[in-house]
């Protein structure tokens, strides 16, 4: 599986949804992620809104292969339920 994640600049959810992939990639549990600054792709809302296929309010937004799957809430309540990180990877 590859995570996506859609975020800007000073969102801590952002940095936790990132951080999180790291975890995961490390741990082997996903092919990779990829980080994309919507500023610095200059996205907008609207966009994320027309590819996720309903209104986005917030970031991140987070993709498992092109999959939307929600923010950061989302993305850890994903990770917990299957167990992709051990207990001790986890925190």
């Amino acid at each position: 599986m590859f995570v996506t994640i859609y975020g800007r600049p000073g969102c801590p959810f952002c940095v936790f949804a990132k951080d999180l992939a790291q975890r995961l990639e490390a741990a082997g549990a996903i092919e990779g992620y990829r980080y994309i600054d919507m500023y610095a792709e200059g996205l907008t809302k609207a966009d994320l809104t027309e590819k996720v296929g309903q209104t986005v309010h917030t970031v991140p937004q987070v993709f498992l292969d092109a999959t939307p799957i929600g923010g950061f809430s989302e993305f850890d309540q994903y990770v917990r339920k299957q167990g992709l990180l051990s207990a001790a990877q986890a925190h």
